[in-house]
C-alpha cells in the first residue's frame, strides 16, 4: 500500500465525493497518486426514452463522452489541487473495478457506499460489497 496507487471508483455522487476526500489524505499520507475510475454500464436504451435509437456502439461512445465531461468537472470540484489519474471504461462496474485493481497494481480501494439496508439492501446489487469480497488489496468503504 505504501508505495503503490489508490483506486477510487466514482459515479459522480456526492457520497463518492467524500470517499475520494479519504483517498487524498490517505495519498497525501502515503505520498502515492490516485486513480479515479468510473465505469459506464452497459447501455440498455437512451436515457430519456430508453429506446435503443442509435448503435450500441455510438451509445457507448456518447456515454464515454458524457462521463469524460462528468469527470473533469469532478475533479474541478475539489478546493485543493491535486494529480489525479483518471479512467473511463464501460462493462459491468464490479469486474471493471476488480481488473483495474489488477492493471494498476493498486493499494488500496476506497470507494463509496450507497448505504442500503433491508429489503433494498436485498434486492440492488451492492458494488462497494462485492468488491470488497473479490478484491485482493485492502478496500475501504465510506458511508
Amino acid at each position: 500500500m505504501r508505495t503503490q496507487q489508490i483506486l477510487c471508483p466514482t459515479d459522480f455522487s456526492e457520497t463518492a465525493s467524500h470517499a475520494i476526500s479519504y483517498a487524498i489524505e490517505m495519498a497525501n499520507f502515503y505520498n502515492v497518486g490516485i486513480c479515479l475510475l468510473h465505469v459506464v454500464d452497459k447501455p440498455f436504451g437512451d436515457k430519456y426514452t430508453r429506446v435503443l435509437a442509435v448503435t450500441p456502439d455510438e451509445l457507448i461512445e456518447r456515454m464515454e463522452r458524457e462521463a469524460a465531461d462528468k469527470m473533469q468537472q469532478f475533479i474541478d470540484s475539489f478546493d485543493i489541487y491535486f494529480p489525479f489519474e483518471s479512467k473511463i471504461c464501460h462493462g459491468h462496474p464490479v469486474e471493471k473495478i476488480l481488473a483495474t485493481e489488477k492493471n494498476i497494481n493498486a493499494g488500496m480501494i476506497v470507494m463509496a457506499s450507497h448505504g442500503r439496508t433491508g429489503l433494498e439492501h436485498f434486492l440492488n446489487a451492492n458494488t462497494a460489497e462485492e468488491v470488497a469480497n473479490k478484491a485482493k488489496c485492502p478496500v475501504l468503504i465510506v458511508k
